[in-house]
């Protein structure tokens, strides 16, 4: 199961709007499986703590602790993003990136994420949780 930027920005921030049905998810299925984020969802999430969005420490911890793997974009997810923009031309690029990493990793399944659009996309071969 990979977890997109809105699912871990949503478990870690209480007053976001998407924290109770993130935090109920990943403490459900933190020790039944294994999370999973993109390196996409690692930037933009360490970004949040660069602008001050986010305390350092406790999204270190459940970076650490939490997420069992950080997928890299590689050349093959890079022309896997770019296939999946010209299909579906309203997913913006980092959003192609996380979905595209998910989709290189045959062990994903899952895609959880805060947009209700991408459970919309035909064709991407996996199935998309909906935070609400």
């Amino acid at each position: 199961m990979i977890l997109d930027s809105d699912a871990v920005i949503g478990f870690l921030d209480s007053d976001d709007a998407l924290h109770d049905a993130a935090d109920t998810l990943v403490r459900k299925h933190f020790k039944a499986s294994s999370l999973l984020v993109s390196a996409v969802t690692y930037a933009e999430v360490m970004t949040g703590v660069r602008i001050g969005k986010h305390d350092e420490s406790p999204v270190r911890a459940f970076l650490t602790e939490a997420i069992s793997a950080v997928l890299p974009v590689d050349l093959q997810v890079a022309e896997a993003a770019a296939t999946l923009r010209v299909r579906h031309p309203s997913l913006r690029m980092p959003d192609a990136l996380i979905l595209a990493s998910a989709q290189a990793n045959p062990d994903v399944t899952t895609v959880v994420s805060g947009d209700a659009q991408w459970a919309k996309l035909a064709g991407l071969g996996l199935r998309i949780e909906t935070l609400r």
